[in-house]
Order: structure tokens, then C-alpha cells, then sequence
């Protein structure tokens, strides 16, 4: 990545070379390179190519997420900062200027200034869909850095009224526990779809081997798995083989022992049908009121292409 005013090739500007990719105004990569980039991928690179050229911007809301390597689902549409200058709040081109009545800390996150992880959280829960709300304050405590007490505190003492219903709603469920984004989604789905809470990352105990469960409902004797896939590498053969192996042993050995199993993936969970099935099918019973509108909009984020 470069600025225009450094670009390699004197006498031919990077805007005619078919090789490069504009990030933003004066600023390029390679295509192959950008073209190979996972979405939030590429939203990292323009948040880094907006510093290149404006070095004491501070950054908010989903470009101080991908900051810290908070979850960002897909390539967020603006570029976001904090000014705590400004009486209001800014929008021009694909950027998003942000301010606030109450006093906030910058920090820096590999020499780059933007928003606590705390206020990160806060603010994203306020705005994002509340199932990807969730899975960011999941990931931010799984970072131990910021505890659910303090992420209640301090939005508690913030004026803000903006979006404090589904703010309270995420920051009372939050989870260490949950260990992918797929995990946090599903665990929105199962309370949205009527199910009982469930018990996360149990251990099972089955012929002098120790299991563990994603989502547990021991009551129903109901074990509950998301299949993030990451496990199967496709690139290794003998690897995924022996990681398929392992996971029929132990579903196996759960079902002896007198459990029924679920399992669904993360496109199961975002439709909500194919998680909802697999738990029905187990035998988990509906035992609160389905929340229609919730499920019908969990893969539903405005603010990403």
C-alpha cells in the first residue's frame, strides 16, 4: 500500500496501471493482493490507507473494531471516527466523523489512535444488529481486557440515549464463554427461537474420556454443536480425515451415554431454519414466546456490503 506522491513508477500515475487497486483518493495497493483479501480484510486495509494520509485521525465504531481485531461482518460501508471537538456529528464521502457529550479516552493500537475497546463495544452494541452486537462484546471479554461490570458501568454513565434497549439487551448477555462469532449468533437464535438457555462449554465425562459440549441443555439431555469448519483443513487431506475420525468417536460416545445431538452451521444460525430444526428434531422443547422479528433480521447488518 501506498500514497500516490510515492508511487514507484515516476511519469505513470497508479490510477492507469491495471495493476493497482485505489483503496481511497491518493492511496494504492496491489490488485492481485486486494483481490485475494477476505472482506473485513480489505476494510482493515482502508482504515490503515485513511491513516496514510490523515496520521492524527482517531478512529471509532467499526474501524477502531477492526483495530483491536474485534469481528467486523463484511466490509463495513464508512470509515469512522471520534472528534470530540465537533457540537455534532459529520458525514461526508464513505467517512462518518462521530462526537459526545461525555469525555472519552484515545488510545493506541499499534501506534494508531482510536476509541477504548470499552467504548468500542459500546458504541457497536448501540448500532449493530444485536446477535453481531453480541458476538463483539463476546469477543471483546474473551480478550480479558474489559469485564461485563465495567462495559455496564460505563454505559450507564454515558447520556446517549441512542439505541439503549438493544444495549442493555447485549451487554447482559455477554459471554467469554462463547468462542466464535458462529457461537454468539446461535446463542441469539436458540433465546429468539423459544429455546431454554443453555449451559456453554460443558464437559461430559463418557468411558474415562472428558467431551466438550458447545451449547448443553442436561435437563432434556440435549447437546447442542455449531460446526465452525475451521477444524476440517481443507488444504490438509490426512488432517481433515483424522479431525472427521475424531468428532464421529465422540458424537458416538455422547449418544451412548444417553444424549441427543444437534449440530448446524453459521449459515444455519443466520437463517435461524437450520439451527431451530436440528434442536427440534434433538428434542429441546419451545418454552418462551418466539421473537418473529429478531429472527427475521439476524443476518441482517445495514451498515456492511
Amino acid at each position: 500500500m501506498f500514497a500516490a506522491a510515492e508511487t514507484p513508477s515516476p511519469g505513470t500515475h497508479p490510477s492507469r496501471d491495471p495493476r493497482l487497486h485505489r483503496i481511497r483518493p491518493g492511496v494504492y495497493t496491489e490488485r492481485d493482493g486486494w483481490d485475494a483479501l477476505q472482506p473485513w480484510d480489505r476494510y482493515l486495509l482502508r482504515v490503515h490507507a485513511f491513516r496514510l494520509v490523515n496520521p492524527d485521525a482517531v478512529f471509532s465504531h467499526e474501524s477502531a473494531a477492526a483495530l483491536h481485531g474485534l469481528p467486523t461482518f463484511g466490509h463495513p460501508r464508512h470509515i469512522h471516527l471520534f472528534d470530540a471537538r465537533r457540537a455534532r456529528s459529520v458525514a461526508y464521502g464513505d467517512v462518518r466523523v462521530h462526537t459526545s457529550a461525555d469525555r472519552r479516552l484515545i488510545v493506541e493500537r499499534d501506534g494508531i489512535r482510536c476509541s477504548p475497546l470499552a467504548d468500542v463495544v459500546v458504541d457497536l452494541a448501540r448500532v449493530l444488529p444485536p446477535a453481531f452486537a453480541l458476538a463483539v462484546t463476546d469477543a471483546a471479554l474473551r480478550t480479558r481486557t474489559v469485564v461485563s461490570a465495567g462495559l455496564l458501568d460505563l454505559a450507564a454513565a454515558q447520556r446517549n440515549p441512542r439505541g439503549r434497549r438493544k444495549l442493555d439487551w447485549v451487554l447482559a448477555r455477554g459471554d467469554q464463554r462463547s468462542e466464535s462469532v458462529g457461537e454468539s449468533v446461535s446463542r441469539a437464535v436458540i433465546e429468539w427461537c423459544g429455546f431454554p438457555a443453555a449451559d456453554l462449554q460443558t464437559e461430559h465425562r463418557v468411558g474415562g474420556r472428558a467431551y466438550r459440549s458447545d451449547f448443553c441443555w442436561p435437563k432434556h439431555r440435549v447437546i447442542g454443536e455449531f460446526d465452525g469448519w475451521e477444524k476440517y483443513d481443507r488444504h490438509d487431506v490426512d488432517a481433515a480425515a483424522k479431525a472427521v475420525r475424531a468428532e464421529k468417536t465422540r458424537e458416538d460416545a455422547l449418544r451412548r451415554a444417553g444424549w441427543r445431538i444437534a449440530r448446524w452451521d453459521y449459515g444455519g444460525a443466520l437463517r435461524s431454519d437450520g439451527l431451530r430444526t436440528a434442536l427440534v428434531a434433538a428434542g429441546l422443547p419451545v418454552v418462551s414466546r418466539i421473537d418473529g422479528r429478531n429472527l427475521r433480521g439476524v443476518g441482517l447488518n445495514p451498515r456492511s456490503e
